[in-house]
């Protein structure tokens, strides 16, 4: 019997969504502005990078969508130690899933992200170290934003991304978060 409810609970959810507002896909892509935040996050300065990915846009209601997302995105910082300046380069693969208000041609959004790091290095000069032991491989963190639509396939968004978790395995080594200002333009396809 839950089974079967939980059967038409999904037809029904699945339905509703394609009546409202339909599913959309899309593409995405931008500038990052990334830096730290944390106790230890004094000299982290800030650090430009991109990222580009996909989107799904479930219609809710006229309103109010849900908005999955896989992006590749550059994270991390620059800092300057006994006078050289270096950076550490993250790589992660977010997968935000965001709640989506459309007022007209403005839009906003909010939720959790989880973030995968795909490579992790210190750099200093012509020096760099793989950071890969030394790191989290996950990130849990939340974001909001918001923008505005120019046509119903184009738009362009600012969001900021927050995480809530240390980046470090073992706080010895430091206590950061990811602190990151995205800016995209995204191309609604369907």
């Amino acid at each position: 019997m839950k089974k079967l409810i939980l059967l038409v609970a999904a037809v029904f959810t699945v339905s509703f969504a394609q009546a409202q507002g339909g599913i959309k896909l899309g593409l995405k892509a931008g500038a990052n502005l990334a830096s730290f935040s944390g106790e230890d996050a004094d000299d982290a300065k800030n650090k430009f990078g991109f990222h580009v990915g996909g989107f799904l846009d479930y219609g809710i209601s006229e309103m109010v969508s849900i908005r999955p997302e896989v992006l590749y995105s550059m994270k991390g910082a620059k800092y300057k130690e006994d006078g050289d300046e270096g950076s550490f380069n993250l790589n992660y693969i977010d997968v935000p899933v965001l709640v989506r208000i459309n007022a007209d041609q403005l839009f906003f959004e909010f939720g959790p992200t989880l973030s995968f790091l795909v490579k992790s290095e210190a750099e200093m000069g012509d020096f760099k170290v793989d950071m890969g032991d030394a790191m989290k491989k996950t990130d849990f963190g939340y974001a909001a934003g918001l923008g505005y639509n120019f046509t119903e396939k184009v738009g362009l968004g600012l969001r900021y991304n927050g995480g809530l978790s240390n980046i470090f395995e073992d706080e010895d080594n430091g206590k950061l978060r990811n602190s990151v200002f995205m800016l995209s333009l995204a191309y609604t396809i369907k």
